[in-house]
């Protein structure tokens, strides 16, 4: 990916588009739920930190547009709809079955292991389409009604508890950038519901890792901590048992790098980089070729997570320096691999502003900083870019 190919300001071309579409800047603010003042803001470049991810989406969701490079300059298409998608009849038919599960269930009898199977299935078509949401919001429909049948009828109420709990996972999955936050509250919260009623550490644990995630976003930092580590907690005793399955090491080092990115969002540094430290040491502990279904923890995503956490705390160097240990290729994920190519536009904006920062600096008949230059820098920018 080329540095010099990505856009100084991402503003101008939200205002760009936001005039060709013929729509005034207080009826898009309103529609991204930010002030007129704000949006102004960033449309002169007077907004500094490059807007997050989900801000992005909603922008180019509003603006109509299908290819997030549009807003980042980035020379990597990716599409709106594998981060968003679009409010289509099957996220109304989501709901509907996310909230009868009171009513009676029927009499006819669902096989867990078939259910298992069926929740395998849905996992690889999430991880390997681009269009997964669409596809997935078939699929989901039935699942969640079979998966509550089943946790109220089955012989096995803790498998089929499990089994419930991890359709609940996959569900996040789908609802996440929708246009009903609701949703998203609603089945983090059932899935952890599920996981304790199963009693189930290693299902309490995803359970909770979608939570975490939830509670992060809403701004309630300490409360994704305490939870995260207390899940965690709760795997310990089990990880140094020869029996015990990597996926239950794979959760707990995506745990860990939660508790990193919560700091990293809150701008703490050095509690960020320790957390990504740590969950990197379970990461290689496990392998080259480990995934975990659920949340990707892999080596590969452990790079894009450093990506990730270079740019939240506006460090572009070791953003780019983590981009660049990887082929992008590597992580196995579609949805993942797309959004951690966003995230390395960002750090290219978040570079080229600081260079804009430094040539500003000097005298004109000085000496002159290349990008790649930038990348080797640690973070001497942060608040001033």
């Amino acid at each position: 990916m080329s540095g010099s190919e990505a856009p100084s300001q991402i503003g101008q071309r939200v205002r760009l588009y936001r005039e060709r579409a013929g729509m005034a800047r207080p009826v898009l603010a309103a529609q991204i739920g930010r002030s007129a003042e704000w949006l102004k803001a960033l449309e002169n470049g007077r907004i500094q930190r490059t807007p997050s991810l989900e801000l992005l989406l909603r922008i180019a969701r509003v603006l109509e547009l299908d290819d997030l490079a549009t807003l980042t300059g980035d020379d990597h298409a990716v599409p709106v709809t594998v981060f968003a998608g679009e409010r289509h009849a099957a996220l109304s038919e989501v709901q509907a079955a996310l909230t009868d599960y009171r009513i009676t269930p029927r009499v006819r009898a669902v096989s867990v292991d078939h259910l298992a199977e069926r929740l395998r299935k849905a996992w690889r078509i999430r991880h390997s389409s681009p269009d997964h949401r669409s596809q997935l919001g078939v699929l989901l429909q039935g699942l969640i009604r079979d998966a509550q049948t089943a946790a109220r009828t089955a012989e096995d109420r803790r498998a089929a508890r499990r089994t419930l709990a991890g359709v609940y996972q996959l569900a996040d999955f789908y609802v996440a950038y929708q246009p009903a936050p609701e949703l998203v509250w609603m089945v983090a919260d059932r899935a952890v519901n599920e996981g304790y009623e199963a009693d189930d550490p290693y299902v309490i644990a995803c359970s909770a890792w979608a939570m975490v995630q939830a509670l992060r976003d809403s701004g309630r930092w300490e409360e994704a901590i305490t939870l995260a580590r207390n899940a965690i907690d709760q795997l310990t005793p089990y990880l140094d048992r020869t029996e015990t399955p990597d996926d239950w090491h794979g959760i707990a080092g995506a745990l860990e790098f939660e508790i990193a990115y919560v700091h990293g969002r809150r701008g703490r540094s050095g509690d960020a980089w320790r957390g990504l430290e740590q969950a990197d040491r379970i990461a290689q502990q496990l392998g080259p070729t480990y995934r975990h279904v659920q949340t990707s923890f892999s080596q590969p995503v452990m790079a894009a997570h450093a990506t990730t956490l270079g740019v939240e705390l506006r460090q572009p160097g070791e953003a780019l320096r983590a981009a660049r240990s990887i082929d992008a290729d590597h992580i196995v994920s579609v949805p993942r691999r797309g959004r951690h190519l966003i995230e390395v536009a960002r750090a290219y904006i978040n570079a080229t502003k600081i260079q804009r920062h430094l040539r500003c600096s000097q005298n004109r008949s000085g000496p002159r900083l290349k990008l790649s230059a930038i990348t080797a820098l640690p973070a001497i920018c942060s608040g001033t870019c």
